[in-house]
């Protein structure tokens, strides 16, 4: 073969080659391509092994969004071209905004979407840069949230604006082929002046508690210890009330026992003096006459004892009870000792 006749073949194997790498088309996992067809729909490639007709099938040409850092470490937002389709759940970090709350508070916040394509060609044909639009109606429906919604609220209500603006970003880009899982907010940033007011009243909240805590403690503690006082004064009292019931009852018990010894010594006498015949009074009043004497000299200043002239009667009569003892004792009685004149 000719020189010529070799090259022309080289030029037909790589033509050959060429042609069949243009028909062939491996998509990864996860991946797919939307192929046109002189410039109209044709397919949307699966995963795996594809062929196309070469020059006539292409994929079509769609917008990417990616977040980047500069040399000077600032982040950018980049818009790139890409023919692959990517059907993993994406995230889209939005700049912070600001919004106006209901009460006329100027407030920054961002933002954090996740969404999924889920109709290719819907994403393709039916939104012109599909990330713009995204971000763009995420903007104006978080304004309209947060528009209706005092700053308070705001603050403290993450979960239902996330709720609404997932719905509303749900149903809005249900046509474009693309799932809204979740949405977050990030940061929510109200101005200075707010912030600085927001301070003062949550540090004066707190105070305030504090200080009801210390009352709710005081008041429990006096509670406690008057309690404790209450208690204390009953047992006290009880103690008392015992220790005199026993007191009480010792003082009558002896009462009792001094008027028996009492009653049996009268009983004794009786008996003596019913035996001699003698009249029981004039004893016990001579008894008990003897007794306030010793009581009156018993003293040791006294020299001079007044006797008075009524006593005469009761001092004769002292003889006349010793005789009548002098005679003894009779059997089983006691005969009482008289002191001596």
């Amino acid at each position: 073969m000719s020189t010529l006749s070799l090259a022309l073949a080289a030029a037909a194997v790589i033509l050959a080659i060429v042609i069949i790498s243009a028909g062939v088309k491996v998509v990864p996992q996860s991946e797919t391509r939307v192929i046109e067809r002189l410039g109209r729909f044709h397919s949307v490639l699966s995963p795996g092994l594809n062929f196309i007709i070469p020059f006539v099938d292409r994929p079509k040409m769609i917008y990417t969004r990616r977040i980047e850092t500069n040399v000077a470490g600032r982040t950018v937002v980049r818009m790139n071209s890409t023919r692959v389709i990517d059907l993993r759940e994406q995230v889209y970090d939005f700049p912070s905004q600001q919004v106006i709350t209901r009460d006329n508070v100027t407030t920054e916040i961002n933002a954090l979407i996740y969404f999924q394509i889920t109709d290719p060609k819907k994403a393709v044909y039916e939104i012109d840069n599909l990330p713009n639009a995204i971000e763009k109606l995420t903007q104006t429906s978080l304004r309209n949230v947060i528009g209706e919604l005092e700053l308070d609220e705001t603050l403290s209500s993450r979960d239902t604006i996330n709720s609404r603006l997932q719905n509303i970003l749900d149903d809005a880009t249900n046509k474009w082929g693309v799932k809204v899982n979740r949405v977050e907010l990030q940061d929510i940033t109200p101005p200075e002046t707010v912030r600085v007011a927001m301070e003062k009243q949550m540090q004066a909240e707190r105070n305030r508690r504090a200080e009801i805590l210390n009352a709710e403690g005081e008041k429990q503690s006096l509670i406690l210890r008057s309690e404790g006082e209450k208690a204390s004064k009953i047992n006290q009292a009880e103690a008392t009330k015992q220790s005199e019931i026993l007191r009480a009852e010792g003082e009558a018990q002896a009462i009792i026992l001094n008027a028996e010894a009492e009653a049996e010594a009268i009983r004794r006498v009786a008996a003596v003096v019913a035996q001699t015949k003698t009249d029981p009074a004039t004893y016990i009043l001579a008894m008990k006459y003897i007794e306030t004497l010793k009581e009156m000299t018993s003293g040791k200043d006294n020299k001079t004892v007044y006797v008075p002239y009524e006593a005469s009667s009761v001092l004769s009569s002292i003889g006349s009870i010793q005789t009548l003892f002098a005679g003894g004792p009779t059997a089983g009685s006691t005969t009482p000792h008289l002191p001596s004149r």
